[in-house]
Parts: C-alpha cells; structure tokens; sequence
C-alpha cells in the first residue's frame, strides 16, 4: 500500500520523503564556496544576488507556477532562478538600463507571460499599482513569495538617482524608504506566505551599523513576523570592493574589530490575519 504524500502549504516538497531533499538546506548556516555561473547566471554586476539562495528560498517556501515577487531586482537572478525552476516571476528594478539587460536575459516567450520584469521606484504606491496590475493579468492576486535584497545603504553606490536607497542621504532615511518597500510587499503578499529579506551589516565611523537587525525591525513594524535568520558565508567579493586581503587584516587588528565574512537571509513570515504592529511610534 502505498502511503499518501503529504506537503506543507508552501512547498512541493513531500514530508512522507524527507530524507530525499537532501539538496535542500534547513541548516542556518549556508557556507557557499562560489557563485553559481550556470543556468543563465552572470557575475556581471556588483553586489548581486547569489543564485544558490534564490534555488534554496523558492524550493523551500514556493510551489512550481506559483509567483515570486522582487521589489529589487538588480541584476536578474530571482529571475533567472523562477526560469529555471518554473515559477513565475515579478520584478521591479529602479534602473531602466538595468531593467532592458535583465529582459534580454529571459526566453522571449517566457517574457511578459510568465516573467514581468517592470522598471519603477518600490518606494512609491504607484509602482504598486503597477505590481498588482500585473498580478491579475497573471490570474492572482497575490504574490506567494517576497524577496526584499535592498542596497546594503551607502556600501556601493549604484546609480547617480536620489529615489536610489544607496543614496539615502543618512541611515534613518535610508531605513524609512526601506520600510514604505516592505510595507509595500507585505500588501503584495499573500497572507501566510514568506518574504526573504537579504541584508549585510556596515561599519561607519569605527562603529558597527546592525542594518540586517534595523531592516528586520522595520520588517516586524510594517506586520512581518521573523522565522529564522541565516547567516551566509560572503566569498569572493571583498577584492571586488577594493578590499585588499592584508591591508584589510591590518585595519582590523588595528582598529579592534572583525572583517566582515557574513551577511544574512532572514526569513519572514506573513500571518494569516494580515494584522500589522503596533509595537512602535516612529
């Protein structure tokens, strides 16, 4: 007799096989040796998304067809990624020069079907507007995934705009801009579902900033719940923002702090009642 599949309501994932999944990672630590350059993905831009979360967060927390919401695309990986597992896809990205390299990324008969990509500020209730317009050409709703992987602040600066969250002007700024975005996509997911905010900490000034702790706050603020936290190993970036291995080694022991090798993937979770906080008053 053959024993009924069981799965949780966000996941193909069968609970009656579990030790199959053994490519799927329930540790949280994720030590990544190197990016994934398969399957359509690039190291061409700074301070991208790394494929290997996008595979373990959507084979974790979404179905095949079921839809992923970016609010920053950056580059395309999210993208890519709901190509290659067959999920389907909006993404928002502020930089029109970035937004027509990511549609040339995508399989022409995919685009504007299966993967939205839209050009337009998070931050802004239009742009909103224009997610959920898309979403009910796309027969939904709701988003059934979140992906929130803002500018890390002022770290790399990655356009010349003001509506860039990398050119917040202070951190409180930045944080408040961040926040109308989460607000935004709690609204643009559906209730019970999960959002993975991607986020490093900074130093400034000889001081550690906790931004992955500010942005998680802001995140419980706007409704969301925290799940867990995973912290990732970073590899292969720190020449890539001028960071000499030894001159860095030295700065440290001299300054009395640790060079950064983590950032994190915190795993959010939207409950059923939709009820936001209340905790605080800005």
């Amino acid at each position: 007799m053959t024993r009924p599949k069981k799965f949780a309501p966000f996941s193909d994932i069968d609970l009656t096989r579990w030790r199959e999944y053994e490519h799927i990672w329930t540790d949280s630590l994720w030590l990544i040796e190197a990016r994934d350059r398969t399957g359509g993905h690039q190291l061409d831009y700074h301070g991208n998304f790394v494929p290997q979360i996008a595979t373990q967060t959507y084979l974790r927390y979404t179905r095949a067809d079921e839809i992923v919401l970016d609010l920053f695309l950056g580059s395309g990986t999210g993208a890519i990624e709901a190509v290659r597992l067959n999920r389907r896809f909006v993404g928002v990205e502020l930089n029109p020069e970035l937004v027509e390299t990511v549609r040339k990324k995508i399989p022409p008969d995919l685009l504007d079907r299966r993967i939205h990509i839209l050009q337009g500020d998070s931050t802004r209730e239009e742009t909103a507007r224009r997610v959920r317009e898309v979403l009910r050409t796309m027969g939904a709703e709701s988003a059934h995934l979140l992906i929130l992987h803002p500018p890390y602040h002022d770290i790399i600066r990655f356009s010349d705009s003001a509506a860039d969250l990398s050119n917040a002007p202070d951190l409180e700024a930045f944080l408040d801009r961040f926040e109308v975005v989460a607000r935004h996509g709690f609204d643009l997911l559906a209730p019970g579902r999960f959002a993975i905010l991607v986020i490093g900490d900074k130093y400034e000034r000889g001081e550690l900033v906790p931004l992955g702790f500010y942005c998680l706050e802001r995140c419980r603020w706007v409704g969301f719940r925290p799940k867990a936290i995973v912290v990732k190993n970073i590899t292969g970036n720190e020449r890539g923002k001028g960071r000499a291995t030894n001159l860095w080694r030295y700065r440290a022991l001299a300054g009395g702090y640790y060079i950064f090798k983590h950032e994190y993937v915190i795993i959010l979770f939207r409950p059923e009642s939709g009820i936001r906080s209340t905790e605080h008053a800005p």
